[in-house]
């Protein structure tokens, strides 16, 4: 019998931590939408995210395998997990609060256990994982309302954009257990974000135009947070967690993304999101849980 992927404590440490810096991103994201388009905003993340992992990768002389495949895995990495869900997350949340665009996000993780169970024999659909998918779809449901799916309205458009990263992101950690194999984390990273950045640059001079760069302080730091934390420091993170644990565990850092944004939309913003939406969230968390399986072994013994 093949052995499953499990969480060790070290892995639940570095998904915290992820969880916290990703967190931010969305409460970045808005501060940076008041002066900057989306597409520039998403070129300035990965642009500088890739500049500063080459920057270390060059530093620690770390070695850097450039074959076809390497390449053709970097630029699809690239387009499913920073160019499609960055630009969809950014757009969305023009709409949507940052909290409920956080919670929407958590589907990935139920999106990832379901396609990792299709794709992967160390991370089979046990019944437990089969209750949480359901679980969490449930949630989704919930959340967005059938209303959703039949009026087209921005904030609708917000939130299927939401599930529209987040299906983006749950394809992209599956893929990066296939294409990127045996890279070191910072490697991996810095290859997916230049192949973005040859795609966001080009796309944002020619949706937005050339950028003014007469932005406030707090824009800026925005921008940086973005690039530096959120993106740099975050997939060393992401890359690093999804050797030691696979991919739909990896995903789990979305059930605890959410409370994050939430806390810090209420906090700077004063949003408040509406009570189907924490119920939503509340039946996906009970998802994730079911999915991990931790808490039922500790009931079952």
């Amino acid at each position: 019998m093949i052995a499953q992927r499990q969480m060790s404590l070290a892995a639940w440490a570095l998904l915290a931590l992820l969880a916290v810096i990703w967190g931010g991103s969305y409460l970045s994201n808005r501060v940076a939408l008041e002066q900057v388009p989306v597409f520039t905003t998403v070129a300035f993340r990965v642009t500088g995210a890739a500049i500063a992992l080459w920057a270390y990768v060059f530093a620690r002389r770390l070695p850097v395998p450039l074959t076809a495949k390497l390449t053709i895995g970097f630029v699809i990495m690239g387009i499913l997990n920073n160019v499609v869900p960055f630009t969809l997350i950014v757009w969305g949340q023009q709409h949507i609060p940052s909290g409920l665009a956080a919670i929407l996000n958590a589907a990935t993780a139920i999106l990832a256990v379901l396609i990792a169970a299709l794709a992967f024999a160390d991370e089979r659909l046990t019944g437990a994982k089969a209750a949480g998918v359901l679980t969490g779809f449930i949630g989704v449901s919930v959340i967005v309302g059938w209303a959703t799916l039949t009026t087209f309205d921005p904030t609708s458009l917000g939130q299927l954009a939401m599930l529209g990263a987040a299906l983006s992101y749950a394809i992209s950690g599956n893929y990066a257990r296939v294409a990127l194999v045996g890279l070191r984390p910072e490697v991996s990273a810095a290859g997916m974000l230049t192949a973005a950045a040859l795609i966001m640059v080009p796309a944002a001079l020619w949706v937005d135009g050339p950028p003014t760069l007469a932005y406030s302080p707090a824009t800026w730091a925005a921008l940086g947070y973005l690039a530096f934390l959120s993106s740099a420091l975050a997939y060393v993170i992401f890359y690093r967690i999804l050797t030691i644990a696979g991919a739909g565990n990896q995903s789990l850092v979305t059930l605890l993304v959410g409370p994050v944004a939430v806390v810090m939309g209420a906090v700077v913003y004063g949003e408040a999101l509406h009570p189907n939406e924490y119920t939503g969230f509340a039946i996906i968390a009970a998802g994730l849980l079911l999915i991990d399986g931790r808490m039922l072994r500790r009931f079952s013994a």
